[in-house]
């Protein structure tokens, strides 16, 4: 690239221009977080009481549902993105940094699945 100099030996070694979107992708979902989060909240102070039947019967209309599923999303989406910062900040060996990336991505994506999947079933009414 270079004959040795100084500049020579930098070019091409810059910015990877991956940092600016990770960065607002973690605002915005704190910024979701934080909006569901108070929704949800709001909610649960504004039913009746806090038993099985009264929360599930809850959950399983459609707009609460939805919101549910988005919060799981972004909350999950939103852990990523800050532990991946973490791995790839304090992690320096290639291999263990792509085991410790892949077990965190298949850690929060089970995570995720399985919360949008207990929300589906009270939805359908497979909570009896």
């Amino acid at each position: 690239m270079g004959n040795g100099t100084s500049i020579g030996r930098v070019r091409g070694l810059g910015s990877a221009h991956e940092g600016p979107h990770h960065w607002m992708l973690q605002r915005f979902t704190a910024i979701g977080n934080l909006v569901l989060v108070v929704w949800f909240l709001a909610s649960m102070l504004m039913l009746p009481d806090m038993s099985y039947a009264t929360v599930s019967k809850w959950l399983a209309a459609p707009i609460p549902a939805a919101a549910m599923v988005l919060l799981i999303i972004s909350t999950f989406w939103h852990a990523r993105l800050g532990l991946q910062v973490m791995i790839e900040d304090y992690v320096h060996t290639p291999g263990n940094r792509f085991a410790a990336l892949a077990l965190l991505n298949v850690a929060l994506v089970a995570g995720a699945v399985f919360g949008i999947f207990c929300i589906v079933r009270l939805a359908l009414g497979g909570a009896s």
